[in-house]
C-alpha cells in the first residue's frame, strides 16, 4: 500500500481529526492568520495539513508542513469559537510529538527540555533565588503551591508572593516540572508522565501561578485537582471587600489572560473580579489574545512572537495603564520586555504580586 492511497496511518486521534467542519470560524481568532492573511497559517489550514499527512499525501518533513506546526502559536484562541468543538490544543500537540523529533527538534528547545526534565535539576534551577519554601500552616486542606520551573529563576518573588496570600500552602522545594514544556514541544508522553508524577508528589489541591502549567496538568489529573490561584482565592475568600487605593485616584490595571487558562480551562473572571478590588479595572481589546509569549515561541521564534506583541503595546499605551497585570510567567518575561523596550511607564506584575502587595 503506498504512503498516498488515502489509509489513515494512525498520528492522530481520529475524533479529533474528524470533527474539524472547515467552518472558518476560526480564522478571525488565530493570531498567525491574522498576522499573514494566509489560508494554511489558520487552525482550518494546519488542520488539513495534518489530514495530508495522516494519509500520506504530504511527507512529514515536508517544507510547509515543518513551518507551520512551528508558526503556531498553540495559544488555542480557536477552540473556544468553534462550533464542532474540535480540541485543536490536543491535535498539535500530536501533531508536534510526530514532527519534532530527533533533529528537527531545535538545539535551544532540546536544552530547555534537557534542563527540566528531571527533578534534581529543577531544584538546582531554584537555588540560587528565595521562592517559597515551607510546609504551610496545616489550614490548606491539603493544597500545595506548585512552584514552576523558570519561575523559580526567573520570578521568585511570585511565589513568595503566593505564600504571603496564603500562608497555608505547602511548597515542597523538592517538586519536578509539569511536563507542560515537554507536552506542547513534541514529548507527549513524557509530559504526561511528569505530570502524574507531579501529582503523586503533590497530594490533593495543586495551586500554580501559571495558566499554562493549570491547563497541561488538569488534562492530566483533573480539573478538580487543580487551581490557578486567583481561581483558588476566589473559592477560597468568596466575595471579599475591595482594598482602598490612594484617597485622590485608583490605579489603572489592565490583565493579559493567560492562553491555555482562558482557552483551555475557561477562567476568565476570577482575575479580573481580584483586580477590580484592588484598582480600576481596565478591560483592553487584546487581552483575551496571546501576548505572542506561546511558551517557548518568543525563544524560538522572536520575530514573530515580537509582532505580535505590538498591538498589546499599542493598547497598554492607549489605555494609560498604571499596571497591566498577567497570570503566567512566559506572559511576564514576554510583557516587561516589551514595556521596557518602548520605555513605557506602566508596570507588568504578576497576579499574585499585585495582591499581596496591597495586603
Amino acid at each position: 500500500m503506498s504512503a498516498s492511497s488515502g489509509a489513515r496511518r494512525g498520528i492522530f486521534t481520529e475524533d479529533l481529526l474528524d470533527r474539524c467542519i472547515s467552518c472558518g470560524f476560526c480564522l478571525p481568532a488565530c493570531p498567525t492568520y491574522g498576522l499573514t492573511g494566509v489560508e494554511t497559517s489558520s487552525p482550518r489550514g494546519r488542520i488539513n495539513l495534518m489530514r495530508a499527512i495522516e494519509t500520506g499525501a504530504l511527507a512529514e518533513d515536508d517544507p510547509t508542513v515543518s513551518e507551520e506546526a512551528s508558526f503556531c502559536l498553540g495559544c488555542r484562541a480557536c477552540e473556544p469559537v468553534c462550533p464542532a468543538g474540535v480540541e485543536y490544543g490536543a491535535l498539535l500537540e500530536e501533531w508536534r510529538d510526530r514532527v519534532w523529533t530527533g533533529r528537527r527538534r531545535p538545539l535551544r528547545l532540546r536544552a530547555l527540555l534537557w534542563a527540566v526534565n528531571r527533578r534534581a535539576r529543577v531544584r538546582l534551577m531554584g537555588l540560587p533565588r528565595r521562592h517559597a519554601r515551607g510546609d504551610g500552616g496545616g489550614g490548606g486542606e491539603g493544597a500545595s503551591l506548585m512552584l514552576g520551573c523558570f519561575e523559580r529563576a526567573l520570578y521568585p518573588q511570585v511565589s513568595r508572593a503566593a505564600k504571603r496570600l496564603a500562608p497555608e500552602l505547602r511548597a515542597p522545594a523538592s517538586q519536578g516540572c509539569c511536563g507542560a514544556l515537554h507536552a506542547h514541544n513534541g514529548e507527549l508522553e513524557r509530559g504526561r508522565a511528569l505530570a502524574s508524577e507531579l501529582g503523586d508528589r503533590l497530594p490533593g489541591t495543586i495551586v500554580t501561578t501559571s495558566g499554562g502549567c493549570a491547563a497541561h496538568l488538569a488534562s492530566v489529573l483533573g480539573r478538580e485537582r487543580v487551581k490557578e490561584l486567583s481561581q483558588w482565592l476566589a473559592e477560597r475568600d468568596g466575595d471579599a471587600p475591595a482594598v482602598s487605593g490612594e484617597p485622590s485616584r485608583r490605579p489603572r490595571i489592565g490583565l493579559q489572560d493567560s492562553c491555555h487558562l482562558r482557552n483551555g480551562l475557561g477562567v476568565i473572571e476570577e482575575p479580573r473580579a481580584l483586580i477590580a478590588r484592588l484598582g480600576e479595572y481596565v478591560e483592553l481589546p487584546s487581552a483575551a489574545a496571546c501576548c505572542g509569549a506561546a511558551g517557548t515561541y518568543a525563544l524560538l521564534r522572536p520575530e514573530d512572537s515580537a509582532r505580535v506583541l505590538e498591538r498589546h503595546l499599542d493598547e497598554i499605551v492607549a489605555a494609560d495603564l498604571d499596571a497591566i497585570v498577567v497570570v503566567n510567567p512566559g506572559c511576564y518575561r514576554q510583557l516587561e520586555q516589551g514595556v521596557k523596550r518602548r520605555g513605557l511607564r506602566t508596570r507588568v506584575v504578576h497576579i499574585a504580586e499585585l495582591a499581596a502587595d496591597a495586603l
